[in-house]
């Protein structure tokens, strides 16, 4: 028996009470099974890969997948089950003890440019890339269900129409949109609550989609897009609402307090701020989940950093704004990113051809890995509503969540609202 095969058999032994569903492929033809019926084949086209195996190291495993030194058959959700397995069993014996993270959560100065590059690493690979798996209105953040069995096209319009009604737009106010996509949300709010809207983005391929869009709705003096970096708004004009959905995680941490203090002062007293972003769930903010941050870091989202909720708090509350209402929309993104990512699945060709092999295989690891991190609870998304309060005192909000709710939004005079106590005698 040759060295590689006692090797084999050693490592199915120690697996052997679970077996991972797993075929080994040899670059010389050679197959090794894990399991009985394995759900998933890893075809190995040199011995390189096999040491970042042998070695634990799933980082530069996913590195070889998207170089092409290896291939896998299955599932896309059996692949990422098998690979998860494996780190989880390989730690539990120390192989693993360097895990990445992942989200880099490691706090760096950065400038404005290189936040622009890595907007634009992240966005700018095409629109007919993206337009080929996201939803009709080029929505990319956590969808909204109400039952979970909707598609991923009802389910955006829910989300779209649930931010509005908790910032209560009413017409004629003027709204901020930092980070606007490729204006989905402005399109809507402008619309169908009569407001007016200005968005900005570092992307170029954006802001060419989302001018188009705003002009061949026949919007273009109600709403504005801006290709701007957030903090060239210090010395805007106010506005009434501010939204910003899945925008503050290409921040950084250290750059957190000056983001929500530029929101705070481009806020009227007395209006709402809604901030929808990924938090970490770990009380620390250390990552949770096996390997993955560097594949992120380096591939998908370079620069991308995010906090824990109480963080994000902390940071809203040192700007000056009263947060008001926090929820947590976990399965949400996790139900999301699965309909994502089977839709990059169906159109598997059609990406193939648009964006090149590739980016496929990077995007397939990380919509499925992203999909599992959320559905796990390794990472989760919070909706944080906040008002700016009047120089007197706290800020006036409504008394409960129901007009979020209500069949048809009501009226901002409708909304019971609380206010300061009255301190005359009775």
């Amino acid at each position: 028996m040759s060295v590689r095969d006692r090797l084999l058999q050693y490592l199915r032994r120690r697996l052997e009470s679970d077996p991972v569903p797993l075929r080994l492929v040899f670059w010389n033809g050679y197959q090794f099974d894990f399991a009985p019926g394995p759900s998933v084949t890893l075809v190995l086209h040199s011995d390189e890969p096999i040491r970042a195996l042998l070695r634990g190291n799933f980082e530069r495993l996913g590195d070889a997948y998207v170089n092409g030194a290896i291939s896998v058959e299955g599932r896309i959700e059996d692949v990422l089950a098998v690979g998860i397995s494996l780190a989880e069993r390989f730690g539990r014996h120390g192989a693993l003890q360097r895990l990445a993270r992942l989200a880099r959560l490691i706090p760096h100065r950065r400038s404005a440019e290189t936040d622009a590059a890595n907007v634009q690493h992240h966005y700018d690979v095409g629109n007919d890339f993206y337009r080929l798996w996201l939803d009709e209105r080029m929505i990319y953040s956590c969808a909204y269900f109400k039952t979970g069995l909707e598609d991923i096209h009802t389910a955006q319009r829910q989300k779209l129409d649930h931010i509005c009604r908790k910032l209560m737009l009413r017409p004629g106010e003027r709204l901020l949109d930092v980070g606007c996509g490729w204006g989905g949300l402005l399109v809507w709010a402008v619309t169908r609550y009569g407001v007016n809207g200005v968005g900005i983005t570092l992307s170029e391929r954006q802001y060419a989609y989302a001018k188009e869009l705003v002009t061949a709705s026949d919007l273009s003096d109600r709403i504005e897009i801006r290709r701007q970096d957030y903090r060239d708004l210090r010395h805007d004009a106010q506005f009434d609402k501010i939204v910003s959905v899945g925008m503050y995680e290409h921040v950084g941490l250290e750059n957190l307090s000056s983001y929500f203090s530029i929101i705070a002062d481009l806020l009227e007293p007395g209006g709402a701020f809604l901030n929808h972003g990924i938090v970490a769930t770990d009380p620390e903010g250390r990552a949770r989940g096996p390997a993955g941050g560097e594949f992120i870091d380096r591939y998908v989202f370079p620069g991308g950093a995010v906090p824990h909720l109480s963080r994000a708090l902390v940071e809203i509350s040192r700007a000056g704004l009263e947060f008001a209402d926090v929820e947590d929309l976990r399965p949400h993104y996790a139900l999301t990113l699965q309909h994502w990512s089977r839709r990059l699945e169906a159109h598997r060709g059609d990406v193939i051809r648009t964006a090149g092999e590739r980016r496929f295989r990077i995007w397939r690891v990380f919509l499925a890995g992203m999909a599992c991190a959320f559905d796990r609870g390794w990472l989760s998304v919070a909706q944080v509503l906040s008002f700016k309060p009047f120089g007197s005192g706290g800020a006036s909000r409504p008394w409960t969540r129901a007009y979020q709710y209500a069949e048809d939004p009501p009226g901002r005079d409708a909304i019971p609202y609380a206010g300061q106590l009255d301190r005359g005698r009775n």
